[in-house]
């Protein structure tokens, strides 16, 4: 009788115990950095914090009842089934890689855009303390991190606010202008810069070392998820995904939590990106009400529903 081969060593590493929390519906509350801690689903104690979960080394560990180990032998534990049999049971859930594109594809009709070359200045001057960061609810210290600021100097940005913008590997590839008096346009981005080429923020992210990554529209919309204590956050700058930004985001995230604009154009695009990714990696979406943007959510708000990964009823 033929026997199915099962890859124990992919499943451990491409499927994510956040997913399976998620699934068995364990209800953990952060402790640290990936890390919660709760009550064991496995052995029912009552123990608040006896179970373990870390989400970047994707382990756990029962102090009470002494399961641990990987997702394996925790769909094992809590199916009371064999490591083979967790194995067959969660075979289906490691993701596809994106394929290529083919001759003939439609990928192939669009012009190739060359990559940015990084910049050869930076702007000086910028002043990260300007009241209108702070009017939209951020603070000094993230926008020193980040480097924006107003911006009095000559040029195309020249009393706008400015934000750089850099590539995966951390080089500075553009600045874009944000006009604070209603000029148009409201973002200005210089000429030849191409936005579906790049992910706002993707080098810090990826540096993070999570897991799973926060994908919003906007340059505020991260930079309030990241205020918030989740450093895994980029940002589409628009509600599209072009096909260079979708490679970059599977090249270095296997989940993905899709956090966009609670408008018209926001619930299509997190429509679209679901039905597009979810092939190739594990995403999900958080919701938000009607009208609403991440940047309009306090810090708190939104740390209570990016840190309760696995009590949050606003997401799919």
């Amino acid at each position: 009788m033929q026997t199915t081969w099962v890859d124990f060593a992919a499943i451990k590493q491409s499927v994510p115990l956040r997913l399976l929390l998620r699934r068995y519906q364990v209800k953990l509350r952060r402790s640290g950095p990936d890390q919660y801690r709760g009550c064991c689903p496995i052995h029912g104690g009552q123990g608040q914090d006896a179970f373990h979960a870390n989400l970047t080394r994707n382990v756990f560990h029962c102090f009470s009842c002494g399961a641990a180990g990987s997702v394996l032998d925790f769909v094992a534990a809590m199916e009371r089934c064999t490591l083979r049999d967790a194995a067959l049971k969660l075979a289906g859930e490691i993701p596809r890689p994106i394929e290529p594109p083919v001759a003939g594809s439609e990928q192939l009709v669009t012009r190739k855009s060359k990559p940015l070359a990084p910049l050869g200045f930076t702007l000086r001057g910028i002043d990260s303390a300007h009241p209108y960061l702070a009017a939209r609810g951020i603070e000094t210290a993230t926008a020193e991190q980040f480097g924006i600021g107003f911006y009095r100097g000559s040029g195309i940005f020249s009393g706008r606010l400015v934000i750089p913008i850099h590539n995966a590997h951390a080089e500075l590839v553009a600045y874009c202008g944000r006009a604070l008096d209603g000029t148009h346009p409201r973002y200005r981005f210089p000429s030849g810069f191409a936005k579906s080429e790049i992910l706002f923020n993707l080098h810090r992210a990826a540096a993070s070392g999570r897991q799973a990554v926060v994908v919003v529209e906007g340059f505020f919309d991260s930079l309030k998820v990241h205020q918030a204590g989740v450093p895994a956050v980029v940002a589409l700058m628009g509600a599209a995904l072009y096909h260079s930004q979708q490679r970059a985001l599977l090249e270095h995230f296997r989940h993905m939590i899709l956090m966009l604009d609670g408008d018209r154009a926001g619930r299509l695009a997190t429509a679209s990106l679901l039905n597009r990714l979810r092939p190739h990696a594990f995403v999900e979406a958080i919701h938000l009400p009607d009208g609403v943007q991440p940047d309009q959510l306090s810090t708190e708000a939104l740390r209570g529903i990016l840190e309760s990964p696995m009590t949050a009823t606003h997401r799919t």
